[in-house]
């Protein structure tokens, strides 16, 4: 089978296309032939070992794990022992663990609590888009910031990954939503369901008079102290991503400058779990959630596409047709 593989950390052109073994499902394991996965942070991330602790788990000098990908839809082609729930033909996504990835290649193993059958009327490559950014800003909206009908979740970096489907989820559990993003996202963040839309560029949220009941960073930046201010009395702030100091200040400060405010403010932790891939599944199958999807690239354009959402412009998400 052919996939994408590195020996070395650094930027997209240490990806390449190689020939390798076919992989064999092993104790609750079933084989995917995929025919879609998508791009996601956490792929270049792991290539360029940025953030350095990355290395830790990854490997300290060079990569211990040489596949990357970790959204995945496809078919089933062959079940492991003890695998029961799926069989030879079944349509399935998820979201693969760390570090057994490898959704870009043409075939990949997974174990069966990680999956789900693909939604109906749903395509392999809007499948795809979905877990990881999906079930990030699932985890963040309902458990960190248990976001219920009537509060008011302020989205910052609406535009991307994450961000649409932030956008979304928060409108189908009954929230006020606000979305932040560029001017020429406005209509895709309203056409998503944010009830407000603000122009990051013309306007500053934490300096305005708003305040909302949950804050989900997941681009950007702005000081943690004015994600704070702009919080409603018990209201918290998740961080999911943005600039690097963003993402520093919300895991080393967080804690500490929520001390005596009545506030919660930190990161959102996410592991990959079949219940929030059927979540997922279903907010699809009823209307209520989609993949906004930016541009298409093929197996072999991986290193390009990663270089793509490095750029920043992306708008939604990027996907691997294979």
């Amino acid at each position: 089978m052919k996939a994408i593989y590195f020996e070395q950390y650094g930027p997209p052109e240490v990806l390449s296309l190689r020939e390798l073994p076919a992989p064999v499902p092993g104790a609750g394991e079933v084989r995917i032939k995929v025919r879609a996965s998508s791009v996601n942070a956490a792929d270049w991330h792991i290539m360029r070992a940025d953030p350095f602790i990355a290395r830790l788990m990854f490997g300290l000098l060079k990569p211990r794990f040489h596949l990357l990908g970790l959204d995945v839809a496809g078919v089933v082609d062959e079940v492991g022992a003890g695998a029961s729930e799926f069989k030879v033909g079944d349509e399935v996504f998820g979201c693969l663990r760390f570090p057994a990835l490898g959704a870009f290649g043409e075939q990949v193993c997974a174990t069966e609590d990680l999956l789900a059958l693909k939604p109906a009327g749903v395509t392999f490559e809007e499948a795809a888009a979905v877990p990881l950014a999906g079930g990030t800003a699932l985890r963040a909206l309902v458990d960190h910031g248990q976001v219920k009908a009537g509060m008011k979740v302020l989205i910052n970096g609406a535009a991307g990954g994450v961000g649409t489907f932030a956008v979304q989820i928060a409108r189908a559990l009954g929230a006020e939503v606000t979305a932040v993003c560029s001017e020429r996202n406005l209509e895709q963040a309203r056409a998503l369901g944010a009830t407000h839309v603000i122009d990051y560029a013309k306007e500053d949220f934490t300096r305005g008079d708003a305040r909302y009941d949950m804050i989900l960073a997941a681009n950007g930046y702005h000081p943690l102290w004015a994600y704070k201010r702009a919080l409603a009395p018990g209201g918290t702030y998740g961080m999911t991503g943005g600039q690097g100091r963003q993402m520093a200040e919300a895991v080393l400060l967080g804690k500490l400058l929520a001390i005596g405010s009545g506030k919660t403010l930190g990161s959102v932790d996410f592991k990959p779990r079949k219940s929030d891939v059927v979540y997922l599944k279903g907010l699809m199958e009823g209307g209520k959630l989609v993949a906004a999807i930016d541009r298409r690239f093929g197996l072999a354009e991986v290193p390009a596409a990663i270089a793509y959402l490095e750029s920043g412009h992306a708008r939604g998400k990027v996907v691997i047709t294979v």
